[in-house]
Formats: structure tokens, C-alpha cells, sequence
């Protein structure tokens, strides 16, 4: 059964397959600015490599921590890897607060599903299973965008009570609670637990 887990080596084999999907697609180009688009210019060169692997993981590990190093106007963010046992099946990022950028586009979770695995409910269970651990990290209502086009994304947000916020050029706007009865909130207090509003 699929869950979410700390990055890990022992998906070492189906990670790279998954990879190869992704770069098929086109994505690690240099416009591509999504997370596996990045990854695959930073890491790809060396994580075929068991040792290369590793030291990858445990970099992605650590950036969920508040003092790791990290580039400029980029925050804490705790990755989790969608697997079945050693199949790796997708990803998931939760982005510990939001910037003025985070807010325009990328909000506080982002996703990726490899393209062997998509049309079978992956994402939207797994961003499920993200919520309650964005809740723990005091996000009360995540902010989740996607591409206007992009309806699988628009249907993952929506079944996990994803409300639309408003659009912004081709980038729709979500805010999803992360606990239960935070759907109920107004949604001036819900932007202003999730550092949205001012």
C-alpha cells in the first residue's frame, strides 16, 4: 500500500526509472523551474551511484531543517516520497512557510506524480496524507496552486477540500485546510494562521 516516506535508499532502482519518465517529458531543462526540474540539474549527475544517492537523500532530508544552507528565497521544506514498498511512485513537498513569490505561484505543496503511475488516484491521496503533516508544522490552511490546464492537479486539490481562491494569469489559487474542522474557518483567519495575510 502506497505512503509517504523520508526520502530513502532503498528505492534507489525505480527512483531513477522514475527519473528517466520525467526527463523524457522534457522535464531538468533550464526553464524548467519546478522541483524535479531543479533536482535533475543539481543531483542528476550523481545519484546513479549508490554513495551519490545517499548523500542526495540526506540532503533533501535536511532541508526541512531551519539552519540548513539554502539559496536565496528559498524556506524549510520537508520532502516525502510516495512509494509502494520499493516502488517510488511520486513526491511531495511541504514548504514550511509562504514568500511573495510562494504566494503568486508553488504555495505551500507541491507534487509531482511519475508519468507510468499517474490517472490512479496517486495524488490526491497523496496529498491527503501530506495534510496533517502540513498541520504539525503549524500550516492550519495550506495554499496549493496549479495551472489553469492542468486538471488532474484541479481535481487532487478540489477532493481534499481544496476552496479556489482566485486565478493569477494561468495559475489557479487553493486554499486546503489541513485538519478537519479548519474548512470551517473564515477565510481571513485561514490566510492569516497561514502567513497570507498583510
Amino acid at each position: 500500500m502506497p505512503m509517504l516516506v523520508a526520502p530513502a535508499e532503498r528505492v534507489h532502482a525505480s527512483f531513477l526509472a522514475a527519473m528517466a519518465e520525467f526527463r523524457a517529458e522534457g522535464r531538468g531543462g533550464p526553464d524548467d523551474a519546478s522541483m524535479v526540474g531543479r533536482e535533475i540539474r543539481e543531483f542528476g549527475g550523481g545519484w546513479e551511484t549508490p554513495t551519490g544517492f545517499a548523500e542526495y537523500a540526506r540532503a533533501l532530508r535536511e532541508q526541512a531543517l531551519e539552519d540548513t544552507p539554502r539559496p536565496p528565497g528559498f524556506v524549510p521544506c520537508t520532502t516525502l516520497w510516495w512509494v509502494d514498498g520499493a516502488e517510488y511512485l511520486g513526491r511531495l513537498a511541504i514548504r514550511h512557510r509562504l514568500t511573495p513569490g510562494l504566494r503568486e505561484m508553488g504555495g505551500h505543496i507541491g507534487y509531482d506524480v511519475r508519468r507510468s503511475a499517474r490517472r490512479r488516484g496517486h495524488a490526491t491521496r497523496m496529498l491527503r496524507a501530506a495534510l496533517p503533516v502540513a498541520c504539525d508544522l503549524g500550516i492550519e490552511s495550506a495554499l496549493i496552486t496549479c495551472d489553469e490546464d492542468n486538471a488532474p492537479s484541479r481535481k487532487a486539490i478540489e477532493k481534499n477540500g481544496g476552496v479556489l481562491e482566485d486565478r493569477r494569469g494561468d495559475v489557479l489559487r487553493f486554499w486546503v485546510p489541513t485538519r478537519p474542522d479548519a474548512g470551517d474557518r473564515p477565510r481571513a483567519e485561514r490566510q492569516e494562521a497561514s502567513g497570507e495575510a498583510g
